[in-house]
């Protein structure tokens, strides 16, 4: 019963199809709501400006709107910095008084008229935010040479996520390689470090697009040493380091740092951007190679980033599902990494979204939602934004799965109807109305439209209508003696009317008429067919001695109604603005001639209509007391004779023109053929410029007319005077058609096509072909038909798929062609006759089966064999805590597979799948339905944890099972440290906890403290990932009571006083010392080392002699010194932003710094006076970063 109602549906549809063309309804109308604009689904805003969320209908009468917030409506009228665009549904949010975010939420906008209701999609309206790293005291890394080392960038979470790079203190980007790079998550990765890698100025930093900010990391400190070079002194000057000290550094094969483990797993939607990396460590760098274990890499859809690390696939399509694998190889040996890509799709439009429906009283029409997306998204229907379900009902709709029908609909029948398509990836909610009028014709193009078309090109004439019912167009020309309809005539469905290649006879006033059952409608418009804009000299190329003249040459034919301008270019670029360059209606003159005048000049004759361009170089060389040597482009041949005149061959001969002193190189010869090309020039042949005569071969049954080119250093010459017509007798042909195939388009026939000859292969009149085939392997006589104009011919009957011999002979009056070349092809195919035998399942992970199969046999495929499909579906979780639910997956191996593998299956789920071979015709039967289980796996996070109860010394934690539990849950693990003002983390404790507990009291806690809390639930499989919390025990009052602020004590204050006088008065005694030139301590202990970095500057590096002072000028650990001298407080958690304006510093667009970025040093005899060398200011490079990628 089922079928049969789908079968009808299926008719109705069809009969229907030609009524539901869209219409757009004039607005002076009576019409729904129609949304015209509204703000993106995903909104975010800046925190900084007033909020605008943008709403626009239209309708007859204008729509009234509504907005709801968080699905209740939301009531602009009590918000007195919230109002509504007049005859609009934009809101406006002035946050001037307000903050951005209590205004987050989801909006959704309602537009109402008497006629329905529209409504726009949810608007998720959230404000960027650009967070601040949290503080944090970096170690200096010592590493040994050779090692692997990652250096963690982990940004603030924003929003929009920030973008990551690395750079030092020069504001230059760090350069990166094969062996260095970043990993997408922002890391810096060494695959292995070398003692050029040492620095103090490893810094990541954080750009926030939507708000331009930019956050900086610490400075972190790498030191690179040989093992040898490590005793006891360096260990103890870095024992406030972090030290790796791996085995020694020889040689190594590759081993992977990301990703982890022998095989991973990425999900990807349809249409976004697959980007999967492998970053390999070794000794020598590894070379990283990718390829796609299942098919091939889409070649124009891939990249490699990052040193061929990062592989990245845009426009994703379920075509790319599939097994990568990645490879690092070194000369020691590689190893590959596997990752399971599995490609799901949020809902997506097969045939567009629905469409606006115009229908008359008594009419019959249908709106259609048909999408698909995976897992295959449910469809739901409302009308004036009520669910259908709920809706008034009415006779003459039906409602069937995503198509709503209407039949014999009434007046008061109008109404806006949404449909809803979702699935867990995404939605689209798309707005269709239905109107119900009855309306006579009228024909909205304006009337006494008058279209001006080039000659040979295409004419469209518009005539836009509109009526209810639908009216129906014709055209005629002049009088109505006939309608205009067949070659080169067509008229398209929107009523334009197309002339292919206009001629002069294509003159003359066109008239429109739109006619339906209430009435008819005219218009008239006119067609102007010009002559094409043409240069009938063109500029030449000319050698000019410095100091002479030039003179180009531009004369061009054109339609005399069109209004020409002449534009002249020099390389590609508008002409210098020197009064040297003369401009006239067809020339262009350069007088006094100079080197930068060089180059390639163009003359461009533009029309309303069209263009002609020709181009010319100048070549500008040295004058010369005696007159130059001028090479021009030779002249062209004359005196053209034919001798030796034959059936298929002529003889040409010709008499050179001059050749301007430079030889001739070649002549070229062309041809014309009036009977079949009339006016189009082709080249026949080349011969040596040393030569006069050419043997020509030619084509029967043509009207030859030949010309000649002469070539040589300069250039072509214009074409020779063309010779007399020379005639050549038809013929038979000689040759058949190439490119014949066979295939079949039903299962019980065989198309037989062939690529057609040209006019000039057909060697006479009557050109036919003699079509023959028989079955391959079969005794029989060849099957053969006559066949005139056409490049196919269709045999019907045929057995389904067998494989045919074929034969195209071509003939015409004269005869036959030569005997054809046996071709081969085969009769339509059919659905496949059996299902694979032998499916068998074999689980492989919780996540992951592998499925065998015997292949279908070639008898039973009816086909060419494309491959196999493999659907699978969850049956239900064997857990008796998890829902049941059901998602069909479909998995196509292409070609002979008799083998696969199941991804992305749910742990302790039982599953079912069964397997179809499918050919070009489609799918044969199912096999039986396999079904098994897949094992127990790790559980996901608690679905929540929460602190309940707060005091002194315990906090109360509770919680939730994890929402995939993945199998039997054994137990919980929970972790949890205090957290200090400085975001330190103290001693980590754990306690484990039952499967049956759901909450814990913690005690001995520390009073007015900060906690971090972990928890995580176990199988027995293994924990699964955790999740976090934070909390603060109260203070106890007794000890608040007792706080003292140190800083308003008198004696501290007192103390703080009394030191720095001491240090003033220090200072001042040194600086008396120092200008005294004496040695002290300081130098006797610069004295005493070895290492260069302590010896004393030269006098001619500026510096003085007896004394460094290279570590009084160190800039403390974490600050920067502005380039005026002076020293900025240091905070971690200003954005960069925060130094100010000023400063000439820009970056490029690859990050490098543009312009000398320092101070500058002078010698104490430098007439400008003494300046110092100091640090790279922030305050100079804020512009750069904030403009930087």
């Amino acid at each position: 019963m089922m079928e049969e109602r789908r079968t009808v549906t299926a008719l109705l549809l069809l009969v229907l199809g030609h009524l539901t063309t869209a219409l757009e309804v004039p607005l002076d109308l009576s019409q729904p709501p129609t949304i015209t604009h509204q703000s993106p689904k995903d909104y975010i805003i800046d925190p900084r400006e007033n909020i605008i969320i943008h709403c626009e209908a239209k309708g007859k009468p204008h729509p009234s709107f509504s907005w709801t917030r968080d699905g209740t409506h939301f009531d602009i009228d009590q918000l007195p910095n919230v109002h509504m665009k007049q005859r609009s549904g934009t809101l406006v949010v002035d946050i001037s008084n307000e903050k951005a975010e209590h205004y987050e939420g989801t909006y959704q906008c309602t537009a109402r008229n008497d006629h329905g209701t529209a409504l726009s999609h949810n608007m998720v309206v959230r404000q960027s935010r650009s967070p601040l790293w949290s503080k944090e005291k970096i170690k200096p890394i010592v590493v040994q040479e050779g090692v692997p080392l990652v250096l963690p960038c982990r940004p603030p979470a924003g929003l929009p996520p920030p973008i990551i790079f690395w750079m030092d203190n020069n504001f230059q980007r760090l350069p990166q390689s094969r062996r260095v790079s970043q990993s997408l998550n922002g890391d810096l990765y060494f695959s292995n470090v070398l003692r050029a890698d040492s620095r103090n100025d490893y810094i990541c930093y954080a750009r926030f697009p939507h708000t331009q900010t930019i956050q900086q990391k610490q400075p972190i400190t790498v030191k690179v040493l040989n093992l040898d070079a490590i005793n006891d002194t360096v260990a103890a000057f870095y024992n406030d380091t972090d030290l790796f000290s791996e085995e020694p550094t020889d040689e190594r094969r590759p081993t992977f740092l990301t990703p982890s483990g022998p095989s991973n797993s990425k999900m990807v939607l349809r249409g976004q951007v697959l980007e999967m990396e492998c970053i390999a460590e070794g000794l020598p760098t590894p070379e990283i190679s990718w390829t796609k274990v299942s098919g091939e890499l889409p070649a124009e859809r891939t990249t490699l980033l990052h040193y061929q690390k990062t592989l990245r696939i845009v426009n994703v399509s379920e075509a790319d599902a599939g097994e990568y694998r990645c490879l690092a190889r070194n000369d020691l040996g590689s190893v590959h990494q596997i990752i399971h890509v599995s490609v799901k799709a949020a809902p997506y439009w097969i045939s567009g979204s629905p469409k606006n429906l115009i229908l008359a009283p008594g009419e019959n029409g249908a709106l259609t939602c048909r999408a698909s997306g995976t897992p295959k998204p449910a469809i739901n229907w409302a009308m004036n934004g009520v669910p259908i379900e709920n809706s008034p009902n009415d006779l003459s709709r039906r409602v069937d799965d995503d198509t709503i029908i209407f039949t014999n609909v009434q007046t008061g029948s109008s109404a806006v109807y949404q449909c809803n398509v979702s699935n867990e990836y995404g939605y689209l909610l798309s707005n269709a109305f239905v109107n119900v009028l009855s309306e006579p014709p009228r024909v909205l193009t304006p009337a006494h439209q008058v279209y001006q078309v080039i000659k040979n090109h295409q004419a469209l004439l518009d005539c836009s209508s509109f009526g209810s019912p639908i009216p129906e167009i014709t055209w005629f020309k002049d009088s109505r003696a006939s309608t205009l309809d067949g070659d080169p005539y067509k008229i398209h469905d929107n009523g334009t009317l197309e002339i292919h290649g206009s001629q002069t006879r294509h003159n003359g006033k066109y008239t429109c008429v739109s006619k339906n059952m209430l009435g008819i409608s005219e218009n008239h418009v006119y067609l102007e067919v010009k002559e094409p804009t043409r240069i009938l000299k063109q500029p030449e190329y000319k050698v000019v001695q410095r100091g002479r003249a030039a003179v180009f040459e531009c004369k061009v034919k054109h339609d005399p109604t069109l209004i020409p301008t002449m534009t002249w270019l020099k390389d590609d670029d508008e002409l210098p603005d020197d009064e040297r360059l003369v401009v006239d209606s067809d020339s262009l003159t350069i007088t006094d001639v100079t080197d930068s005048d060089a180059g390639v000049y163009t003359c461009i004759m533009n029309t309303t209509l069209d263009h002609d361009t020709a181009s010319a170089e100048l070549t500008v060389v040295e004058a010369t007391p005696t007159p130059p040597v001028v090479y021009e482009l030779p002249d062209p041949p004359t005196d053209l004779e034919l001798t030796e005149q034959k059936k298929r061959s002529v003889q040409l001969t010709w008499t050179p023109g001059d050749e301007h002193n430079s030889p001739i190189e070649k002549f070229i010869i062309q041809f014309e053929d009036s009977l079949h090309h009339k006016g189009h020039w082709h080249n026949l042949t080349e011969v040596s410029g040393m030569k006069t005569t050419a043997h020509l071969k030619l084509s029967p049954f043509a009207h030859y007319t030949f010309r000649v080119l002469a070539l040589n250093g300069v250039g072509l010459s214009r074409p020779s005077p063309p010779s007399r017509m020379y005639k050549t007798e038809p013929t038979a042909p000689d040759e058949n058609p190439a490119d014949v195939h066979g295939f079949g388009t039903e299962h019980d026939n065989l198309v037989i096509s062939w690529k057609p000859l040209t006019a000039i292969q057909s060697n006479g009149h009557g050109l036919h072909y003699r079509v023959m085939w028989r079955l391959k392997g079969v005794e029989s006589d060849w099957t053969a038909v006559t066949v005139r104009n056409t490049s196919k011919f269709v045999v019907s009957g045929t057995p389904t798929f067998a494989m045919y011999e074929l034969k195209v002979q071509a003939l015409n009056d004269h005869g036959a062609g030569p005997e054809p070349a046996v071709a081969h092809g085969y009769s339509g195919e059919d659905l496949p006759l059996a299902a694979p035998d032998n499916v068998h399942v074999q689980v492989i992970s919780s996540t992951q089966a592998a499925v065998h199969w015997d292949a279908v046999p070639a008898k039973l495929l009816r086909g060419h064999l494309k491959g196999y499909k493999v659907y699978y579906w969850k049956e239900r979780s064997l857990h008796k805590h998890n829902h049941h639910h059901e998602e069909k997956q479909i998995l196509t191996f292409s070609g002979n597979h008799t083998h696969g593998k199941l991804p992305g299956l749910h742990p302790f789920s039982l599953y079912s799948c069964h397997i179809r071979v499918f050919n070009g015709k489609g799918e044969g039967p199912p096999s039986p339905i396999q079904q098994f289980e897949t094992p127990e796996g790790v559980p996901g996070a608690p679905s929540s944890l929460v602190i309940t109860d707060s005091n002194v010394d315990s906090l109360t934690l509770e919680w939730n099972p994890p929402h995939d539990r993945n199998g039997h849950i054994t137990g919980y693990t929970l972790k949890y440290q205090p957290v200090n003002n400085t975001n330190a983390l103290g001693p980590l404790e754990e306690l484990a906890l039952p499967s049956n507990e759901t909450s814990v009291v913690l005690v001995n806690l520390k009073y007015s403290t900060r906690y971090k809390f972990y928890l995580n639930a176990k199988t027995k499989i293994g924990a699964g990932p955790s999740i976090s919390q934070e909390a603060v025990t109260i203070m106890d009052e007794a000890v608040a009571s007792r706080q003292v602020d140190i800083a308003t004590q008198g004696w501290f204050i007192g103390l703080m006083c009394a030191i720095a006088l001491l240090i003033l008065i220090l200072l001042i005694i040194c600086f008396i010392q120092r200008n005294k030139g004496g040695k002290y301590p300081v130098k006797e202990k610069e004295d005493a080392h070895t290492d260069p970095e302590f010896q004393p500057m030269k006098e001619e590096d500026c510096t003085f002699g007896e004394y460094s002072d290279n570590e009084d000028h160190k800039p403390l650990k974490g600050s920067r010194t502005p380039s005026n001298g002076t020293v900025k407080r240091e905070d971690s958690d200003d954005s960069l932003v925060d130094y100010g304006e000023g400063g000439d510093g820009q970056f490029n667009e690859d990050g490098s710094f543009i312009g000398q970025y320092s101070g500058k040093s002078g010698c104490r005899d430098n007439p400008e006076g003494p300046e110092s060398s100091e640090a790279p200011s922030p305050v100079n490079a804020m512009n750069s970063l904030n403009s930087f990628v």
